[in-house]
């Protein structure tokens, strides 16, 4: 699958919106990928989460026991890519401020892939990371649906990406003047 053929998905289903988003890296752009709109086309999320599987069993080596979706916007996909996978799913969840894996148990060892919507910062794979390396987990690679940053991001791991999509995002303190001039909205989940 190619990034157009996702974008085209994403514009199908009305997720590719234009204005003034507060990411949740607290970036602002121009652009902003409601993945929510997509996700809920369970026909269209399979499409996506069956050629990122695909691409996940090319790109990384060995048995994987686990695929983990950071909550909130990981876990549909993580699910869906698992089921694609044959291997269980499961998230991380904030709590006091920090992922930790309350709802489910695994053996030190375990192999796992993280899977996450949209990375842009890549911080959520990364906290993911810390979680699961705490508890002894071995985080074999992440993957993502689209990474806004195109590449550029460093998450600590592999990163598999089903489409590259880069998008400008702006501190906020150096924003375009055009951008400047559109109030800001926060579409994300972080932080409500």
């Amino acid at each position: 699958m190619t990034t157009d053929e996702v974008i085209q998905i994403f514009r199908d289903t009305g997720a590719v919106l234009e204005g003034h988003f507060i990411l949740t890296s607290g970036l602002r752009s121009p652009v902003f990928l409601q993945k929510a709109r997509v996700f809920m086309h369970a026909d269209k999320t399979a499409v996506l989460c069956k050629a990122l599987a695909e691409k996940i069993r090319r790109e990384v080596p060995g048995t994987i026991d686990y695929v983990v979706g950071p909550a909130v916007g990981g876990i549909i996909p993580a699910y869906e890519t698992s089921r694609h996978l044959g291997v269980p799913a499961i998230w991380v969840e904030r709590e006091g401020g920090e992922f930790r894996l309350r709802r489910f148990e695994i053996e030190k060892g375990a192999r796992v892939v993280i899977v996450e919507d949209i990375v842009t910062t890549g911080l959520s794979i990364r906290e993911t990371i810390t979680c699961l390396r705490e508890i002894g987990a071995e985080v074999l690679a992440a993957a993502c649906i689209v990474d806004r940053s195109a590449g550029k991001t460093n998450v600590g791991v592999p990163l598999v990406s089903l489409a590259q999509y880069e998008v400008p995002a702006y501190p906020a303190d150096r924003l375009p003047p055009e951008l400047a001039a559109i109030p800001a909205v926060k579409p994300g989940s972080r932080n409500l």
